[in-house]
């Protein structure tokens, strides 16, 4: 099993999601002992979906169309990376108090019923196993867990959707002071984390 580290900063220098990010996974390769694949959704964007190849790929559909099938082959790409990962790390800025384009794009990807969630007869039920996933949030202002933070609840709700186990989210809030503030407290909230997810891991050896 691996970690998967998912970056969407269209600011690819001087970037406190990313910075965040790559210290984290860090952390984690060093402490699970553990490879991390790393997808960078900026640097390797992701190809726009038409509506036809949109609905053909959620349904399940076959078609003759090329760009479907293009499409029907990275999404299985992703949703393997996914179903290889115990650990997600999911770097996000808030561009308008919302996800970045591109994030939105690979969560249309990877939520396909039947691969990754299913629906039961109490509602949907994901289906990756992720053990746990790492929420990073950003902002340039904009209190994360505040009113206007539309970024860090939404990706709570797909990592639900999609069978994550546990979220634990990194508050990168710009209202936390200067860049240099709010990484070395972001980090402070992931040594933290790590040294409970040890913690556990002695309790249940």
């Amino acid at each position: 099993m691996s970690v998967l580290k998912i970056d969407s900063s269209a600011r690819l220098q001087d970037s406190n999601s990313r910075t965040i990010s790559q210290y984290l996974t860090e952390k984690l390769a060093e402490q699970l002992d553990t490879q991390v694949v790393s997808r960078d959704l900026v640097k390797q964007p992701l190809p726009l979906i038409n509506a036809a190849d949109m609905m053909n790929l959620h349904a399940s559909n076959d078609s003759d169309s090329e760009t479907f099938a293009q499409h029907l082959t990275l999404s299985n790409t992703l949703i393997q990376e996914l179903m290889d990962t115990d650990t997600l790390v999911l770097a996000a800025p808030m561009y308008n108090f919302g996800v970045p384009a591109v994030l939105k794009q690979w969560i249309d990807y990877v939520c396909r019923a039947g691969l990754t969630f299913k629906y039961g007869e109490q509602g949907p039920v994901g289906l990756t196993n992720i053990k746990r996933a790492f929420i990073i949030t950003a902002s340039g202002g904009a209190p994360v867990g505040s009113s206007m933070d539309f970024v860090s609840p939404y990706l709570a709700q797909i990592c639900n959707f999609i069978g994550v186990q546990e979220i634990i989210q990194i508050d990168a809030s710009g209202s936390k002071g200067d860049p240099q503030t709010i990484i070395a407290d972001a980090k402070l909230q992931i040594d933290q984390a790590l040294s409970n997810l040890n913690s556990e891991a002695v309790v249940g050896a």
